[in-house]
């Protein structure tokens, strides 16, 4: 096979750009950290491993910063490519991977460091809100090594764990996940970041953490609403209602928010807009700006094979005048939602804002239990316009725009940061809550 050392096609180096961006606005790297890569044929049928330079900053590569590696030769020096090239390309050896990503993900990374004399054997991580649970298979392996960058025992280790797991973690340094696309790699990357920041939060307000990891794989089926849909690789592109041009760009400016404003991780979460017979409805609502997702129109009656979370959408239209729907899985809120109250037995039934625009805006928040019915939510959606499910993400409604629907998330999850940071200054939050919110 010829060398191919710095040129690369438009698609890409779209592709790395608009992912590297992304991991930059989600804070899993920083300006120069971490490596993606992917296995990718060329038009002439040749095959190359594709992976970022060492030291390329993730947020503006250049296509001098993509180097094209032959799978079956080892000189990677030649390329300038990553130092954990070799790591790469034996997680892109394993059956079904075309993706791999190496991120300084803090949040997972923080909450998976330990004290104990080394070397040791770090327990593994066990995820405790659903996107973690069922995206991540329920544990996260974490790996002490002596050299953790580039050495021989991170390309042994790593791939081993890679092939039984989606995403695994070295402690100190981050994760490595892999996926069918260089998307579904961000996806689980982002997924486990996420996972990691619940447990932090949960931490800050004394829940217990290991009693949640005991009892959801007993029964994860009571712990969290439902199972989110499983990751689709093959209809990001997909928009079924292209001529309505003032309501794209609607989902586009609610999807990109929701992703900034880390209101629900990468591609997760939904929302949708009520037509006549119809709904407009996208499945992948957090969508960075340059990535997009699929933009779906399908009818607005329940219909047989319906997935359970698009079956919720329909379910609220369908008793109510609701006109946007959005939801979300918002990592504070998911915190508050298991917070105990000191000298009480039980979790929290309501968030009570203790911030001035979250009291105007949501006097309270209700949070109710996993397997709420959808009946009962649209009864809370009515009042309350937003509800908090314990294991079930945020869901939240507006009479007109998708807009209004998003602010509800958004100022939800400040009122969640206010209360946590309150409580981590060892404030009494029952003294801070407006005492007309006793009365709500």
């Amino acid at each position: 096979m010829k060398k191919k050392t710095w040129k690369t096609s438009e698609d890409v180096l779209r592709l790395f750009q608009t992912v590297g961006r992304a991991s930059l606005l989600y804070d899993i790297q920083d300006s120069h950290s971490g490596n993606m890569a992917i296995r990718h044929r060329d038009e002439a049928g040749n095959d190359w491993i594709v992976i970022t330079s060492t030291g390329s900053q993730k947020g503006d590569l250049e296509p001098s910063h993509i180097c094209f590696l032959s799978p079956s030769e080892t000189d990677f020096g030649y390329y300038k490519a990553s130092s954990e090239t070799d790591i790469h390309a034996r997680i892109l050896s394993l059956e079904g991977v075309a993706a791999s990503i190496h991120a300084h993900t803090k949040e997972i990374t923080l909450v998976t460091l330990d004290d104990a004399d080394k070397p040791n054997r770090p327990a593994p991580f066990l995820p405790v809100d659903p996107l973690g649970h069922y995206h991540l298979g329920g544990v996260v392996p974490v790996d002490w090594i002596a050299v953790p960058s580039g050495s021989p025992e991170m390309a042994r280790v790593i791939p081993e764990r890679l092939a039984e797991h989606p995403a695994t973690i070295i402690q100190g340094h981050g994760t490595f996940a892999k996926g069918r696309t260089l998307k579904e790699a961000f996806f689980h990357v982002c997924i486990a970041n996420n996972a990691g920041y619940v447990v932090r939060l949960l931490k800050q307000l004394r829940v217990d953490v290991e009693g949640l990891r005991q009892r959801i794989p007993a029964s994860p089926h009571t712990a969290f609403s439902y199972p989110p849909p499983d990751y689709t690789i093959d209809d990001d592109e997909v928009c079924d209602f292209p001529e309505e041009t003032e309501i794209l760009r609607e989902f586009e400016k609610a999807g990109a928010r929701i992703f900034e404003s880390r209101l629900s991780p990468f591609h997760s979460g939904s929302m949708s807009v009520r037509g006549v017979e119809s709904m407009l409805y996208a499945p992948k609502a957090s969508m960075p700006r340059e990535i997009g997702g699929p933009l779906r129109e399908v009818p607005l009656e329940v219909e047989d094979g319906d997935p359970t979370e698009l079956r919720f959408h329909k379910q609220i239209y369908a008793t109510s005048d609701f006109q946007t729907v959005m939801h979300c899985y918002v990592p504070e809120a998911e915190a508050q939602a298991h917070f105990i109250y000191p000298g009480d037995s039980g979790p929290l039934d309501r968030i009570v804002p203790i911030d001035a625009e979250g009291s105007f805006i949501h006097l309270v928040i209700p949070v109710v239990p996993a397997q709420t019915s959808a009946a009962e939510l649209v009864r809370l959606l009515h009042d309350y316009k937003v509800v908090v499910v314990r294991g079930g993400g945020v869901w939240a409604v507006g009479a007109q725009s998708l807009s209004e629907a998003l602010h509800h998330p958004s100022s939800l999850r400040e009122s969640c940061l206010y209360r946590i940071g309150a409580f981590e200054q060892g404030l009494d939050l029952r003294r801070m809550e407006p005492e007309k919110a006793k009365r709500w």
